[in-house]
């Protein structure tokens, strides 16, 4: 150890790369394992740590800061930053940052892919391959719907959302429609051949709804039973944000009564942990928050949150900082 280094964290077994890197300029308490840190083992690898490299399952609560006084920057391998209280952390002077951009055309590329694979019920016909179900033939066997020429609908049309308009105006021939807190300039509108909506218009008007919005209070089960009710008997929805933003019990509901054809996620609000009702549903394709997992844009998104982490530690200014009014040390 070398005691005129600043201590940092880094929450889970981290590349190879980044512990090098990060050693270079601090003494690294670096945890191993792929399991998360409790909060009460959380609290107590951060006493005396200047820097947090986490990922999106450790949670930063003000609690957590006022027992942790010399912590100044949290560092998250992740775009999302809903486990991290930022406000808590601005007031408390802890420079936070995440991992945008990287990420966003590998997430576009899986979320059309479980797009794709939800609308031709892939999962579906999978499993009845594999359990021996596959027969025979019939004129609707494992019948799905359309993707060309069809409507998607985008809720959230930030960088992910866009990336996946391309994909389906240019890709599949989709007429674009979306909804977001803020209508895009015209000609961003123009280059994507997007419409606005509003959400009720944009839920009717779907034949495949893509969740792409972050989660904040206010989007927090954004997707209930009455706007599920408000969509075509054979849409889908796909969701590739965050967990919460979907009422699941309301999902499963409306997947197991038919009132939608089909749902594909790749989030859960209780993740690991998966709503039971929804393991049971043929119509319904999951995948276990994969949507980034390649190995070079995970290997970006490390390598992101290193250099953000030194650069807050070292007096210079963070590539992504969510909290630019709090300056580096």
């Amino acid at each position: 150890m070398d005691a005129l280094k600043p201590k940092v964290l880094i929450a889970r077994r981290a590349p190879a790369a980044v512990v090098e890197k990060l050693s270079a300029h601090f003494d690294v308490d670096a945890v191993q394992g792929d399991g998360v840190l409790t909060p009460d083992e959380l609290l107590a690898r951060l006493q005396g740590k200047a820097g947090a490299y986490i990922t999106g399952t450790e949670r930063i609560t003000g609690e957590l800061l006022d027992a942790c006084p010399e912590l100044r920057a949290v560092c998250t391998m992740s775009v999302g930053y809903n486990h991290i209280d930022l406000a808590a952390c601005t007031a408390r002077r802890v420079l936070v940052t995440n991992t945008p951009d990287v990420l966003t055309e590998t997430t576009a590329d899986f979320g059309f892919a479980l797009l794709m694979a939800t609308a031709r019920r892939m999962s579906e016909g999978e499993r009845l391959l594999r359990d021996g179900g596959w027969k025979s033939w019939s004129w609707d066997f494992l019948a799905g719907s359309d993707v060309y020429s069809s409507t998607l609908g985008i809720l959230g049309m930030g960088r992910i959302g866009q990336a996946i308009a391309r994909r389906g105006r240019f890709g599949f021939g989709m007429k674009v429609v979306y909804h977001n807190r803020s209508r895009l300039p015209a000609e961003a509108e123009a280059e994507l051949g997007a419409r606005y909506l509003t959400k009720e218009e944009l839920l009717r008007q779907a034949d495949h709804l893509v969740l792409v919005l972050p989660y904040s209070a206010q989007s927090h089960h954004c997707i209930a039973a009455a706007e599920i009710a408000l969509m075509k008997p054979t849409a889908t929805l796909i969701n590739v944000a965050r967990g919460g933003i979907v009422d699941e019990d309301a999902l499963a509901a409306a997947l197991r009564e038919q009132r939608i054809a089909a749902a594909g996620l790749d989030v859960f609000e209780g993740e690991p942990r998966v709503n039971p009702a929804l393991l049971t549903l043929p119509n319904v394709v999951l995948t276990p928050h994969i949507a980034s997992a390649t190995m070079p844009t995970r290997l970006a998104m490390a390598g992101l949150a290193a250099d953000n982490l030194v650069a807050a530690l070292t007096g210079a200014t963070p590539p992504t900082s969510l909290n630019p009014e709090v300056l580096p040390l």
